[in-house]
């Protein structure tokens, strides 16, 4: 029987084929290789071993005093971040399509600023600020710290999200603002931001889980008391169970992100189903294509 052709690629012949399976069995053979060295060392160092995992599943002395504490802090730190960060990217974001260029060079002045800055850098800067201009104890300034440099890092970044998913909107909900005679700062409120909602909200959500990654930037360098700092003390009193500590608190990492992301999902499809949105929506493509530098923001509304 002919084959269909294609005008995606040619239709490989008998000898590309034949190159094609060679290329898988030997690739398979490496990453076999690879996952039984990666195996035999864990073996090798008593990592596999029973009792390093037992603790996890019998005592819940490991939950209560390392892990539980540690997702607490991990949680607060990324709650205060998103709740200041989120309506702080939104004012930046807005004030980046002003008509009034000051506004709009002052606010793309920060944005960029503070983008262009490693989070980790923002927290020890914010770290030291704290404990040369102000007297918050050394208990409590680390969490400052990561706050602090979590709220200037994503702050930035939720205003280009918020700047890209007012633009992506058709230009005629702007224009039929106008034509009943709504003024910009209605239009705004009233049309543009609750329809842009559902639009902006997969870049949030990824910026969101980015934010609960981050906190562990503030455990490694700042001593902060989050949940992947606790892996150090929990495998000293258990055994040096190194592998098995690190495998636990990624795996409460991914379920924490999973249940932000099926939350997220969950408010969309209500919002769609509520016809709160024109169907656009604002990937991370479209924020870093609106940030290149040298670029004038357009009217709200208005088609690239």
């Amino acid at each position: 029987m002919k084959e269909k052709p294609t005008v995606l690629y040619d239709v490989p012949g008998p000898r590309a084929r034949h190159r094609n399976v060679l290329y898988t069995v030997l690739f398979l053979v490496a990453v076999a290789a690879v996952v039984w060295w990666v195996v035999d060392s864990l073996e090798a160092k008593n990592q596999l071993e029973g009792e390093k995992w037992e603790p996890f599943f019998t005592d819940p002395r490991v939950w209560n005093t390392y892990i539980l504490p540690g997702l607490k802090n991990t949680v607060i730190a990324a709650a205060l971040a998103m709740v200041i960060a989120l309506p702080l990217g939104a004012l930046f974001g807005i004030a980046r399509l002003s008509d009034h260029a000051w506004v709009r060079a002052a606010a793309g002045t920060v944005v960029e600023f503070f983008r262009a800055i490693p989070v980790l850098i923002l927290m020890l800067f914010a770290n030291a600020a704290y404990s040369e201009f102000t007297d918050v104890s050394p208990e409590t300034r680390p969490l400052y710290a990561v706050v602090t440099g979590l709220v200037l890092y994503n702050a930035s970044v939720l205003a280009e999200v918020v700047r890209a998913g007012i633009l992506a909107l058709p230009s005629g909900q702007t224009d039929a603002a106008k034509a009943i005679g709504m003024r910009k700062g209605q239009t705004m409120t009233n049309v543009l931001l609750p329809q842009s909602v559902t639009a902006m909200l997969p870049a949030l959500v990824s910026q969101l889980v980015v934010i609960v990654k981050d906190t562990a930037l503030g455990g490694a360098m700042l001593g902060f008391s989050e949940l992947l700092a606790s892996v150090r003390p929990m495998s000293a009193n258990y055994g040096a169970n190194t592998i098995a500590s690190f495998t636990i608190v990624a795996i409460v990492f991914v379920v924490l992100n999973f249940l932000l992301t099926s939350f997220a999902s969950w408010l969309e499809g209500r919002l769609r189903r509520g016809k709160r949105t024109t169907g656009a929506v604002v990937g991370v493509e479209a924020v870093e294509e609106l940030a290149r530098p040298g670029e004038h923001p357009p009217e709200p509304g208005e088609r690239q």
